[in-house]
């Protein structure tokens, strides 16, 4: 163990409480390199704090050793908490230093925690039945000795030490993904210089991608970076094909381009360990061991999820394919329908199917107008309140920051909301947590915070959003309400600590009220005029939300399938060829040519920065049975705000954590499980 940092080294991380508003984070006096002195701080107190507790002389109980690690390591929470926050939304190169040097070190600290005899004895002698315990307790029992049990705690010494040597290196490995992928997003750009370049370009998409230019300097007038916000709208309006061709390329191949940020050889590392790993603790593949702790419980149930939900949607998309070839060929196009055109060309046929065009939409979804929707929601749902905060610290001048209260006035926590797109950012959108709501030390209040990349307006003028981008923000807030609303004793499980398949309800169960009338006629609302939009204009939006559903739901399930096949495998073992495994799989499920996956392997953030989603990308569909089924609910009620719904969805969703089973958790609120039959109508998949 390293000597103590003196605590000038660390900055603010040497005040043991932060006389900030809400405790937010001081971060104009946090500096990069405050953090690595601050974790081996931070650790050698964990080490300290989880030494005394397997070492404590008192027979095991339930207070003196779970309870007890539940307390500890809170230094270390709260300087991680800062740090990966940062990491992923507003980083630089020493920021990024810090990370490739401490998250094998902080993964070697949790194996040696995991891997602890002395510590696993204590935990596996904590008698529920002696000491009486009540349900959360027996909750939170059950949840460390089964992450006890899937660290490796009951295998020989010699494996536990290949265990934490795998452990030490994925998270290495995970770094390098992410650092490299965001190198390969942040140094692209696509100049566009003259008209013609901007051709069929809206207004909207114009200023963004000169708002682009001027953030990422130089001597260009608009450039198209490999943000979603830029890039989807670009191959949505763009009418030079060649153009659209590049920008696809590049998006698509990010991770793969060569060099020292390629990330082929990361991927078949990664596997192979991933594979190493759950044999090691007897599972037959990765898959099934990441799915033993998990809603659906085996890889068979969730590839029997994505096989029924493939065969309508194949047979969709085929029909999606043959109408828009036939607008290419109606326009006097002499040539087949190509990945980088299925956007441009679907947007003018559902222009010409529904009368609909996305720039005609956008005035009405305001930024601020969106955000007022969800907030609104958020109250009529569970009774809070929001106020925008004027001064507190901010980690860069575009956050933003709400106080969220319950309607008798009592303290939810803070809500900060961080919207634009710029080159120190990764790509997607996420909800995180600077601080997670518990009350087993004090009455702590959550901190949470949604990253999204939006494309900002130019100064003075206000943010337009995609139908597209309002739901995600929906979705993100969604999440943001699972730990905002969280309302359990200890952290273990508080908020989104939940089965990686039941982590997606809240979030998408969310975005249902968007796409409701009554949501709309109240908040979509025309950024200069204030006026609702129309309800003819409404009515079409609206009746064609189910169109190039085809399309989508194949260019999401391929990723799922390709991401579930991987790691039923060991094909890492052998020097795995990502891209010729990719290949192969697509194949066999008769992927079609016109169609690439959401997410191919070399960027495939989601399941090769971390564990979070691998083998756990089907996630996002049974997550959208239990949604589509969730919201039927409300509708069953005849409200889509009916109180007594309300409620039981946030006790036993919204404000529970992982308080129960899944299984447990959905029928409590619902009083059944759900059946697939609303997604697939909602999907427009139905017979």
């Amino acid at each position: 163990m390293t000597a103590s940092p003196s605590r000038s080294d660390i900055g603010p991380f040497a005040e043991p409480i932060w006389n900030t508003p809400f405790g937010l984070p001081p971060f104009e006096g946090i500096r990069p390199e405050h953090f690595l002195p601050a974790f081996e701080d931070a650790l050698d107190a964990h080490d300290r704090e989880i030494a005394a507790i397997a070492k404590e002389a008192n027979e095991p109980s339930f207070t003196n050793t779970v309870a007890a690690m539940e307390r500890a390591g809170q230094d270390l929470d709260r300087v991680a908490g800062v740090f990966f926050n940062l990491s992923g939304s507003n980083t630089n190169p020493e920021l990024q230093a810090v990370e490739r040097a401490i998250t094998p070190r902080l993964a070697r600290h949790g194996s040696a925690i995991y891997l602890n005899p002395q510590l696993w004895a204590r935990i596996s002698a904590v008698d529920a039945e002696a000491e009486g315990l009540g349900e959360e307790e027996r909750r939170v029992l059950h949840r460390y000795r089964t992450r006890f049990r899937r660290a490796g705690a009951d295998l020989a010494q010699e494996a536990k030490e290949r265990m934490a040597q795998i452990s030490g290196r994925l998270a290495e490995l995970g770094t390098n993904f992410s650092q490299n992928l965001l190198a390969d997003e942040s140094t692209f750009t696509l100049p566009l210089d003259g008209e013609d370049d901007l051709a069929g370009l809206p207004p909207f998409l114009r200023a963004a991608a000169a708002s682009a230019a001027r953030e990422r300097g130089g001597d260009h007038s608009h450039v198209i970076t490999l943000s979603r916000s830029l890039i989807e709208p670009f191959l949505v309006f763009s009418t030079r094909r060649d153009l659209r061709e590049r920008a696809y390329e590049a998006w698509t191949r990010r991770g793969e381009q060569g060099g020292e940020h390629d990330n082929r050889t990361i991927i078949a590392e990664i596997v192979a360990l991933r594979a190493e790993r759950a044999r090691l603790l007897g599972f037959e593949s990765f898959a099934h061991f990441k799915l033993d702790d998990t809603m659906a419980g085996t890889p068979d149930a969730a590839m029997d999820l994505l096989r029924s939900v493939w065969t309508p949607a194949l047979r969709r998309a085929g029909e999606e394919r043959d109408r828009l070839q036939a607008m290419v060929q109606a326009e006097g196009g002499n040539f087949a329908l190509a990945r980088h055109d299925w956007r441009h060309y679907a947007e003018k046929l559902r222009r010409a199917e529904h009368d609909l065009d996305e720039g005609e939409i956008k005035p009405y979804l305001s930024l601020d107008g969106v955000i007022a929707a969800a907030f609104d929601t958020a109250s009529r749902l569970f009774g809070l309140r929001f106020e925008e905060l004027g001064e507190f610290p901010r980690y860069h001048p575009d956050v933003r920051a709400w106080s969220v209260r319950n309607g008798d006035g009592s303290d939810v926590g803070v809500f900060i909301g961080d919207y634009f797109a710029r080159a120190s950012k990764r790509s997607g959108a996420w909800m995180s947590a600077f601080r997670s709501q518990e009350r087993l030390v004090d009455d702590i209040k959550p901190i949470i915070v949604n990253v999204m990349n939006f494309a900002q307006a130019p100064a003075g003028e206000p943010t337009l959003l995609s139908f597209d981008d309002a739901r995600t923000l929906f979705h993100e807030f969604g999440h943001a309400l699972h730990g905002l609303l969280s309302d359990v004793t200890y952290p273990v499980l508080a908020g989104t600590a939940v089965s990686g398949d039941f982590v997606e309800l809240p979030s998408q169960l969310y975005e249902h009220w968007f796409e409701q009338p009554q949501v709309l006629r109240e908040h979509a609302r025309h950024y200069l005029t204030g006026e609702p939009m129309p309800e003819e204009l409404l009515n079409r939006l609206l009746a064609a939300r189910t169109f190039n559903q085809g399309f989508a739901t194949v260019e999401y399930t391929s990723s799922a399938i390709v991401d579930m096949t991987l790691h039923l495998s060991s094909a890492g073992e052998d020097g795995l060829d990502v891209l010729a495994f990719e290949a192969d799989a697509l194949e066999r499920i008769a992927m079609p040519a016109e169609i690439s996956m959401r997410h191919r392997s070399p960027h495939f953030a989601h399941i090769f920065s971390g564990d979070g989603y691998a083998a756990g990308y089907y996630s996002y569909l049974w997550s959208e049975v239990l949604d589509a089924d969730a919201f039927d609910a409300f509708r069953e009620a005849g409200d889509i705000f009916h109180p007594e719904t309300a409620s039981r969805l946030r006790r036993y969703v919204y404000g529970a954590g992982n308080m129960r089973d899944p299984k447990e958790a959905y029928t409590a609120f619902r009083g059944r499980l759900p059946s697939i039959e609303p997604l697939l109508k909602k999907r427009g998949l139905a017979a």
